[in-house]
């Protein structure tokens, strides 16, 4: 009822990506936002899990869905109203992000989940899921994960996946 009243009155309401199960959870985490805007996603935030540090940053403790310019161990300032405002450090990871596009068929759908998930457990790389299309893959330094390239090549080319870098652009709180 309060969101038909807010839109009725024509208030904009703000869309939370959240991390249901990051990949560096710990007793310690802070969560902070990410404004999307400056990233063509106007209205929505993307809640992300930091890790505290001695010296007033923080770490990323999880894997971007949709934040560009940031990755997992990234240090990073926060704003007074905790929403990230400036990456200070690089923990030189990177961030493959795929979404895997709405099947008629569940069974291929699902079956190309697996494939994926294999592919990662195999190369040792961390990931999360936000539903069943959408992962995000952390790439350490000095790994190739070729295997998993191939699989997900297959993908665009047969179901018209996509797949980005997720510092394809650099990290902004400016529109």
């Amino acid at each position: 009822m309060a969101e038909q009243h807010n839109r009725a009155m024509g208030e904009h309401m703000t869309e939370f990506i959240v991390h249901d199960d990051p990949v560096g959870r710990a007793q310690s985490n802070y969560i902070a936002h990410a404004n999307l805007a400056p990233f063509g996603l106007d209205g929505q935030m993307e809640q992300l899990w930091l890790t505290p540090l001695n010296d007033g940053t923080f770490s990323l403790a999880c894997i971007p869905f949709r934040t560009y310019g940031l990755a997992l161990g990234d240090q990073v300032l926060l704003s007074a109203d905790d929403q990230v405002s400036e990456v200070v450090g690089l923990s030189w990871h990177r961030v493959l992000r795929i979404l895997l596009m709405p099947s008629q068929d569940p069974e291929r759908l699902a079956e190309a989940t697996s494939r994926i998930k294999h592919e990662i457990e195999a190369a040792g790389l961390l990931s999360e899921w936000s539903g069943d299309r959408h992962v995000a893959v952390d790439v350490p330094p000095q790994v190739n994960p070729s295997q998993l390239f191939d699989v997900v090549e297959r993908e665009v080319a047969e179901a018209g996946a996509f797949w980005e870098w997720a510092d394809a652009m650099p990290f902004s709180t400016q529109h």
